[in-house]
């Protein structure tokens, strides 16, 4: 009779420790499970401020719409050499020279400029000095990116006009 109190606490305390032996991985794994998914409230948390932050970005950049087509405008997409072959006739003749060859090279990628290709063109204009100075102030005020590398002249057989020859690089994306 005395064991029965005995084999009944024996019994208590195998019962709690099974107990707790079946338990405990259970609520360890529910603590790792909701561990987990704080982690991820977080995680999608900082996904919706970065994409908030990117709307914003997104509607201010509206806002200088304007500025950016006149980037667009000084370096286009491509090197656009039939536009560019016209402008620089156009603004020859404009300035009272003739356009007498042209030619460009292969379009090159800078490496220094992630994305930024430069071609090269040579050209010939015959013409007065005067001229040839305003020519080299229309392209120095025209909306797209010339850079004049070198200039050469020499006298022409009729009397007050000069070939001048450019080498000029135009940049693209």
């Amino acid at each position: 009779m005395k064991s029965r109190p005995f084999i009944i606490v024996v019994f208590l305390f195998l019962t709690l420790a099974m107990g707790i032996g079946l338990i405990w991985p259970k609520y360890q794994e529910l603590k790792f499970s909701e561990q987990r998914n704080e982690e991820k409230r977080a995680e999608i948390a900082g996904k919706e401020e970065y994409f908030q932050d990117l709307k914003k970005a997104a509607e201010a950049l509206k806002n200088y719409q304007n500025q950016l087509s006149k980037i667009d405008s000084v370096l286009p997409s491509d090197p656009g050499l039939e536009v560019l072959f016209n402008f620089l006739q156009k603004a020859s003749s404009q300035s009272g020279l003739v356009l007498t060859d042209i030619k460009s090279s292969v379009t090159s990628k800078i490496a220094d400029l992630e994305g930024l290709k430069e071609t090269e063109l040579s050209l010939v204009v015959s013409g007065a000095y005067t001229s040839f100075k305003n020519f080299l102030s229309v392209l120095e005020m025209t909306a797209r990116l010339i850079e004049v590398e070198s200039i050469s002249f020499s006298s022409s057989e009729k009397e007050g006009l000069q070939n001048f020859n450019l080498k000029i690089k135009v940049y693209s994306y």
